[in-house]
């Protein structure tokens, strides 16, 4: 018989679980990891053929992708467009950068396939007699460990070409030059601690699900089971 086992412990973890990989997804897909050095926009740039200097704007630059402004347009929020600068892999700017895509792409994997599994930890909780928490935590830690692999790796790249072009002459590995850190970089930063945390908690989930308590309304004949 199937029983549905809801606990406050158990609910918290699985959105973390949730939240941690879509965090670390857009985090990865983003283009918002170095914000470059500001480049002014001149009339004569923009094609307005009035007025003075434009309020200068920051190119951003991803893993793989990059958004910049079109210097023939107008200033305006719709002027920046946003893609991939590197059609394959082996066009990702720097080996180190190319590194950090592998291992923050393991992590996330295995993060969106604990994700996937803890929606339907209420209906079942172990698998082939062990604990689907100890086991989804387990696989959270192997997820961080690859995460910070690659966050450790990534500022290794900052001396290549294409981060120089974006950030000035002085930039080098571990040293941003022109350029300072996007939301993207801090979003992973924050989902690789959370991370963490989901693992650790993951034993707090499998305690709220095994409790004396449960076992009694399971021996009471009950299939829906929520508990504080």
């Amino acid at each position: 018989m199937c029983h549905v086992i809801v606990t406050c412990r158990s609910m918290l973890w699985t959105l973390l679980s949730i939240v941690v990989a879509f965090a670390e997804l857009i985090a990865f897909m983003s283009a918002d990891w170095l914000v470059g050095k500001a480049k002014p926009l001149g009339s004569e740039e923009t094609g307005s053929g009035a007025g003075g200097a434009r309020e200068p704007y920051r190119p951003t630059l991803g893993l793989y992708g990059r958004c910049t402004r079109v210097s023939h347009m107008q200033i305006s929020r719709r002027d920046t467009l946003c893609g991939p600068y590197a059609e394959n892999f082996s066009e990702i700017a720097s080996g180190f950068w190319q590194a950090t895509a592998i291992f923050l792409a393991m992590g996330i994997m295995i993060l969106c396939a604990v994700a996937f599994v803890s929606v339907f930890t209420m209906c079942v909780q172990s698998i082939m007699k062990k604990s689907i928490f100890n086991v989804c935590g387990l696989l959270q830690g192997i997820a961080g460990l690859f995460l910070i692999l690659g966050l450790i790796l990534y500022p290794a790249g900052w001396g290549c070409q294409k981060a120089v072009s974006y950030c000035g002459h002085y930039a080098a590995a571990y040293q941003l030059g022109d350029c300072s850190l996007g939301w993207a970089f801090y979003t992973a930063i924050g989902g690789t601690a959370l991370t963490f945390i989901c693992a650790v908690f993951s034993a707090q989930a499998e305690i709220a699900t095994s409790s004396d308590k449960v076992q009694e309304e399971i021996e009471e004949g009950k299939s829906l089971i929520c508990l504080l």
